[in-house]
């Protein structure tokens, strides 16, 4: 649990469920997040989505500084628009496979995501090619990554180039997948609508959903960010 005395630099969130409601951001989520970014604070955005579809459902990226992308596979810096791989692609051979078993799937540059449905027989073809490959949950999605590769490692390369420790980081998430970053940071919470397993790891829950959820954190924790301008 987080130091009462401990202040803050960054704020790391994730986009479904959190950040956004139904894939989109309310605008005066977009107003709170923007006027904490304005007062200093760093933001980051840690999402299991493509880019591209990210892209094209909130363009207002730059109000972020960094962006995690397909679950900590690649980060990209909105300012100059520079994409970082975090890890490499499956072969095309377990893409043919999936094909072949019927499995339908999206494919980043890293990640592939599916439905959980069809874990199984994504388990089998990885243990057929003998492939060191990690399926992660997220609210029914599977997404298949690399080892070592999840929304933690990936907040991890992203803090590290904005010179802030993970302890200085405030973490909000929803989901399966959102305990990897926030158990690293040294403040977790959970917005209302997040799965009953993360709600218990957390050091806030909020009252609220979605994108009022993470405005309630905002506030609550105003007092406690370090802002420099």
């Amino acid at each position: 649990m987080a130091s009462t005395a401990m202040r803050f630099r960054a704020l790391a969130t994730d986009y479904d469920g959190t950040l956004a409601s139904e894939g989109r951001v309310a605008a005066d989520t977009l107003a709170a997040v923007t006027r904490l970014r304005q007062s200093g604070v760093k933001l980051i955005l840690v999402t299991g989505r493509h880019l591209p579809d990210l892209m094209d459902i909130f363009p207002q990226l730059e109000v972020f500084h960094r962006i995690v992308a397909e679950n900590g596979a690649l980060l990209y810096t909105p300012r100059n628009r520079e994409e970082l791989l975090l890890g490499l692609p499956p072969p095309d051979q377990f893409m043919h496979l999936l094909g072949e078993a019927g499995v339908p799937f999206t494919q980043g540059k890293v990640v592939i995501a599916s439905n959980e449905p069809f874990r199984n027989e994504i388990s089998r073809i990885i243990d057929k090619l003998g492939l060191q490959l990690r399926i992660i949950l997220n609210k029914g999605a599977v997404m298949v990554l690399p080892p070592g590769v999840d929304k933690g490692s990936g907040l991890l390369a992203a803090l590290k180039g904005l010179g802030i420790g993970a302890k200085e980081t405030v973490a909000v998430g929803d989901a399966e997948n959102d305990l990897d970053f926030l158990e690293i940071c040294g403040y977790g919470a959970a917005v209302a609508n997040s799965l009953p397993m993360l709600k218990e790891r957390v050091d806030l829950v909020t009252s609220k959903e979605n994108g009022k959820g993470l405005m309630e954190v905002i506030e609550r924790l105003h007092g406690r960010f370090q802002l420099t301008v």
